[in-house]
């Protein structure tokens, strides 16, 4: 049996997903968490021992990739199949290169992610033929990275609040830092970027697909 846990930070979401993999007769969802802190609080328990964590990547406090880096560190044995919004084009390779061992977009067909499971359960990477693709081109024929890709992990995540309309104050609680931080990460964006204000980092963010126009 396959033991997985849910983190996600939309309860609609997390039961779909979980009725989804509770049709499969060799998985069994044993745990829920809406961010990080309940994550690490589920994982504590000496007797939640899972094999998979589904994770979703824009939670609030500490992201998805976040959670990555931190397993990683840690030298964690749970293998994480991250399960977004995001398209597989912008978030994907970073989320193999932080360690993740799979990739689904949450618009994908539900049997994806069963799939997904049992092949990440097994040790083995999961993509689909577009990230597989995407990987090919990348070592055969590799093209220029657009300015975003080379943001930290935290500097794409203020872009992508900002560009979804989120005040520096929101931005700071809900990442639990402090406003003088968000502010440094905002220039740095905008730096790296070559733009100068919020307006032309949100139409950035809609022209490459990073938020929803």
């Amino acid at each position: 049996m396959i033991k997985v846990i849910l983190c996600d930070d939309h309860a609609l979401i997390r039961r779909g997903i979980r009725d989804t993999l509770s049709d499969a007769a060799d998985i069994e969802v044993i745990g829920e968490a809406g961010d990080y802190g309940e994550l690490r609080s589920l994982m504590r328990q000496p007797e939640i021992a899972c094999d998979v964590l589904v994770l979703d990547i824009n939670m609030p406090g500490r992201s998805g990739l976040d959670v990555l880096h931190v397993l990683k560190d840690e030298g964690s044995p749970v293998k994480v199949l991250i399960v977004s919004m995001y398209p597989e084009d912008q978030y994907a390779i970073r989320s193999l290169r932080a360690g993740a061992f799979g990739y689904v977009n949450k618009g994908g067909d539900p049997q994806l992610l069963v799939q997904a499971v049992r092949t990440v359960a097994q040790g083995r990477k999961y993509v689909t033929p577009e990230i597989a693709q995407m990987l090919v081109e990348s070592l055969t024929a590799p093209v220029m990275e657009q300015a975003h890709q080379k943001l930290s992990d935290r500097e794409l995540q203020t872009l992508v609040m900002i560009a979804s309309g989120k005040r520096l104050s929101d931005i700071a609680e809900e990442l639990m830092l402090s406003p003088k931080t968000v502010s440094v990460y905002r220039a740095r964006v905008l730096e790296k970027l070559g733009l100068a204000n919020n307006s032309e980092l949100t139409v950035y963010a809609i022209r490459n697909g990073l938020v929803e126009s």
